[in-house]
């Protein structure tokens, strides 16, 4: 969702008038230089037009000034009073221009007074409930958002709960694509299986996305990091730390899709085995990781300490997170790609027996010299075995998940990238070069048989 900086009123510049001069609120104009003599200077004063607050500058400042210091409950009736009585245009405004930070500050600032007005409920009654219809998708995810920010109480998630319940249908698969898409660690599946204590209020929400679940015929992108987007734990065939030749191209093009219009981007996920952590300290260095390295937008759902030992175990945690996605979002389908090294494939063929249906594809990327005979048996379970992100979209490409052109535009960023990585020797790079060409040469006979 969106984060924008609140702008305050637009202040105005006069430049100092001549004594006995009156300020005129014009704009002093020039005119075009000519040859004709100068006449004898007039005094004359440039000023500059006073630019006049809009009426949401105007409110954000208001605002502003009744939280500043303590809050009275004479100032909490005017926000409430302020909220209750904006425009739709106006309240979506307010909320979007608002941090997260200060929204969350604001709902800190109302009070349930012991004796007097529960204002602190009233005010998130007005934004879950009284004016919930006059909010468009970027705000509700923006008070969820606030919400969800720090702590999770009773009241804010009986708050969470109720916007989620009032949105249906497709407005609801754009809220929780617009919350699980923070930007940090507050995603929809911390918030829904970590955030939320209240068991009855998870069901209640789940079941709510089930019965509102209307396919949207898409997928969600699922991927491992490690040996998979980069080079970081078995895999010695690049340096260490090289981002694939073509890994990122791969992504996108799965996530548009093979329509004849692109789908809606954004739908990238990484299922990590790094361990979960409440404050999202390593999720929030995974992400730093990524965004390093040119993905900018995507959600990760990590591990833990106890499935962190045997591919078994780290198997069934990331099959276990699979597992949630699902129930946030049954208006999906799924594609995975990991790699040989870290029980990536044991989850690929798991997930494909149990709902093949839900797991369209699962791509396994090389890392630890499979056999011939390995890979047969991966792909007798489901699970597709590739050297290059060349061989895995030309995979794609057959199973209609991706288009014509982004295969070819998959070609063409692991071609020039593999150009880019700084090989430890020559014969690590010829290689990688004569798998690449392999790949490259079964595109071509692929793409030939499909003119």
């Amino acid at each position: 969702m969106a984060r924008i900086t609140p702008q305050g009123p637009n202040s105005s510049v006069k430049t100092p008038a001549l004594k006995d001069e009156p300020v005129r609120n014009t704009v002093v104009t020039r005119s075009p230089a000519t040859n004709t003599p100068a006449a004898p200077l007039a005094p004359a004063a440039s000023t500059f037009q006073a630019a006049t607050p809009s009426p949401v500058d105007a409110k954000l400042a208001q605002l502003r000034g009744l939280m500043h210091g303590i809050t009275d409950r004479g100032e909490e009736k005017q926000i409430l009073d302020m909220f209750r009585s904006a425009t739709p245009g106006e309240l979506n405004q307010l909320l979007t221009r608002m941090p997260r930070n200060e929204l969350h500050e604001l709902m800190g600032d109302m009070d349930n007074h012991l004796f007097g007005p529960k204002n602190h409920d009233a005010f998130l009654g007005v934004l879950s409930k009284e004016r919930l219809g006059d909010l468009n998708t970027d705000s509700r995810a923006k008070v969820i958002d606030a919400l969800q920010y720090h702590r999770t109480d009773s009241k804010a998630e009986e708050a969470v709960r109720d916007i989620f319940l009032g949105t249906q249908g497709s407005a609801l698969t754009a809220l929780k694509n617009a919350v699980d898409a923070g930007g940090d660690y507050h995603d929809l599946q911390q918030l829904v299986f970590h955030d939320i204590d209240n068991a009855g209020i998870r069901s209640q929400l789940l079941d709510h996305f089930a019965k509102q679940a209307q396919s949207t015929g898409q997928v969600k992108v699922l991927s491992d990091i490690d040996d998979t987007f980069y080079v970081n734990l078995k895999d010695h065939r690049y340096p260490s730390k090289t981002v694939y030749p073509g890994v990122r191209a791969f992504y996108l093009e799965l996530d548009k899709g093979a329509g004849a219009s692109p789908d809606r981007e954004g739908d990238l996920t990484f299922l990590s085995a790094r361990p979960y952590d409440r404050a999202g300290i390593g999720e929030g260095m995974t992400r730093s990781m990524l965004d390093e390295n040119g993905v900018k937008t995507a959600t990760v759902l990590s591990g833990d300490f106890l499935h962190l030992i045997g591919n078994s175990s780290i198997a069934d945690k990331k099959f276990d997170n699979w597992q949630q996605y699902k129930q946030l979002f049954p208006e999906y389908k799924s594609v995975f790609i990991g790699d040989s090294g870290q029980g990536d494939a044991i989850f690929g063929a798991k997930a494909v027996a149990t709902a093949p249906s839900d797991m369209k594809a699962v791509f396994i990327h090389n890392v630890t010299n499979m056999s011939a005979e390995d890979r047969k048996a991966m792909a007798q379970k489901g699970v597709f075995v590739f050297d290059t992100y060349v061989g895995a979209a030309t995979e794609a490409f057959r199973r209609g998940l991706i288009t014509r052109e982004g295969l070819e535009r998959v070609a063409s960023s692991a071609s020039v990238e593999l150009d880019t990585v700084h090989f430890d020797s020559r014969e690590q790079y010829a290689a990688r070069k004569s798998e690449l060409d392999r790949d490259l040469a079964e595109m071509r006979s692929v793409l030939g048989a499909r003119s």
